[in-house]
């Protein structure tokens, strides 16, 4: 099973109810505002059971007419090494961490700005679930001169929940841009 969506699935013109569109874009920007704020324990309410929280690395990989015609194969696989591959047991832990005065990596905290756009929506496969693609731009700022700026797309399944937003996070697959991160620390939220 592939961690990322089908690109020819995305392309496909699907009627999405305008109203739906909104209400997941507010979700998305309302989960923002949340994780820019330090709301990290509201946050990790968004969370489902069966979470899955997944950076693949991203490799270079010189052109040849395979590499062209698969762009998955310049992310690791799901059985192979990667940034981040943690359930809900692992992200509670993050969030805990976030929350202590032992997080020497966020110790002044970090400030932090999520940019969301280009937001796709698919029905799941469940009732209720959707296939949510967007783009991101993080950018971060710690002490006086760390700033990190990460690019890439988010590829969620998300659920309807009776939380406060609406939804719950099922999934998360977070394909950056970079390759080579020449950040101190990954120790924010995408």
């Amino acid at each position: 099973m592939s961690s990322t969506f089908d690109l020819n699935k995305l392309l496909e013109t699907s009627k999405i109810d305008p109203v739906l569109q909104q209400e997941i874009e507010q979700f998305y920007y309302r989960e923002a505002l949340l994780l820019d704020n330090s709301g990290f324990e509201e946050w990790s309410k968004l969370l489902g059971e069966d979470l899955r929280y997944f950076m693949p690395i991203r490799r270079n990989v010189l052109f040849s007419s395979r590499s062209k015609a698969d762009a998955v194969s310049r992310i690791s696989a799901d059985d192979e090494f990667a940034h981040f591959d943690d359930d809900i047991v692992a992200m509670r832990g993050r969030v805990r961490k976030l929350l202590s005065d032992y997080s020497w990596s966020e110790n002044p905290a970090s400030r932090t700005r999520h940019i969301v756009s280009n937001v796709i929506i698919n029905e799941g496969n469940e009732n209720g679930s959707y296939q949510v693609c967007s783009n991101f731009l993080l950018y971060r700022n710690r002490l006086e001169h760390q700033v990190d700026m990460w690019a890439g797309q988010r590829q969620d399944i998300i659920k309807r929940s009776d939380n406060r937003l609406g939804f719950e996070i099922s999934k998360r697959t977070i394909l950056l841009d970079q390759s080579t991160l020449i950040s101190n620390n990954l120790s924010v939220i995408f």
